[in-house]
């Protein structure tokens, strides 16, 4: 809380140009943290899509990570005990 201490006084104080200061920096911090956490998500989902088309599945099944808690397992079990369809072209 004492970290914030001075952020507060400067949104409380009669300073408007540095309170307005202040919101524009914690917008843009927000703004920051949403593209950071987008990013976060997006790239699994790129990585695995890449796998299962090599793999021979539809890359759609990546989005399966999207599923907060147990998609990233339904995902890592479909391609660890699934059939993969390119390995059966192969031979």
């Amino acid at each position: 809380m004492t970290a914030l201490l001075p952020l507060m006084t400067l949104l409380q104080g009669h300073n408007e140009e540095a309170a307005a200061a202040a919101a524009g920096l914690m917008g843009l911090g927000c703004m920051g943290f949403i593209l950071f956490a987008l990013l976060l998500m997006v790239f699994p989902v790129f990585c695995f899509w890449r796998i299962f088309t090599k793999a021979g599945h539809n890359g759609a099944l990546a989005l399966l990570c999207l599923i907060p808690g147990v998609g990233m397992i339904i995902v890592l079990c479909i391609l660890a005990f699934g059939d993969w369809p390119a390995l059966r072209d192969r031979s």
